[in-house]
């Protein structure tokens, strides 16, 4: 009896050890601070507008125009992109959508959300939303996997009216991302993440120059190597070990002769 009690009071004290470990894990956070977020947006992949997760970018535009951003995505997470378009006062029916492209400017599906709507006659605004697939570490290079790096945001209007076209509407675009965790992890790593895009700086009394894309998240590429997986791993062993202790102790126990 007294083995069985020491194995719940250690098993117990393992509970209250692994708990804060797994609150701990890192998590996409994002910042509720949209005073840097992008008030313009790119008309091409090469002049996408780079913002962070958490921001909220905002572009004024025409009808019929393709709107660009991009934005960083690493391994465990999951992006989700929400559009909202607000259109004039007067208008016919329009059909808006929202595209999301990786690095190698591969067309990614949504999991879910309204990625095509259509707006009745003299709505107000129209509200688009695409989640992502979860970003795989590493994947086969014939799969279509979403990897870590660069993701585009597209965002126009489908089958538009000629009566509309032009007319001036304005956009917000955020992307909010969820650590998924050790339930998307994988063996094996990307050696560089898919950043091959373009952005355009502008510096003031100076031409428009290309440049390669600075674009990253806040913490790194690959922070997201420690996952609750590992938690789990070292939790697993743990408790094999206690129970083959536990084990012993009740078969040894069990075995002696009794007393006369």
């Amino acid at each position: 009896m007294r083995s069985v009690r020491a194995l719940g009071v250690a098993l117990l004290a393992l509970g209250w050890a692994v708990a804060p470990a797994a609150a701990d894990s890192p998590s996409a956070s994002p910042s509720d601070d949209d005073a840097a977020a992008p008030t313009e947006a790119g008309t091409s992949f090469r002049t996408a507008t780079e913002f962070d997760p958490g921001q909220t970018a905002t572009a004024n535009g025409s009808a019929g125009d393709y709107l660009y951003w991009s934005f960083p995505a690493d391994a465990g997470r999951r992006p989700t992109v929400r559009a909202t378009v607000k259109l004039p006062d007067t208008h016919a029916a329009e059909t808006w959508q929202i595209d999301v492209y990786d690095g190698l400017r591969r067309r990614q599906a949504c999991q879910y959300g309204s990625q095509t709507r259509t707006a009745p006659a003299d709505a107000a605004s129209v509200e688009l939303a695409c989640t992502m697939r979860t970003v795989r570490a590493w994947s086969e290079p014939w799969a279509d996997d979403p990897l870590p790096g660069t993701y585009y945001v597209r965002l126009t209007a489908v089958g538009l009216p000629t009566s509309d076209l032009g007319l001036p509407v304005s956009t917000e675009v955020r992307v909010d991302v969820k650590e998924i965790g050790g339930a998307a992890a994988v063996d094996g790593a990307l050696a560089e993440p898919l950043v091959p895009g373009a952005a355009v700086t502008s510096e003031k009394d100076q031409e428009d120059s290309a440049v390669l894309s600075s674009i990253e998240p806040e913490d790194g590429w690959a922070s997201g190597w420690w996952s609750d997986r590992w938690v789990w791993t070292a939790v697993g062993g743990a408790l094999a070990a206690l129970a083959g202790v536990g084990g012993y102790a009740l078969t040894r126990g069990s075995g002696r002769p009794s007393r006369p």
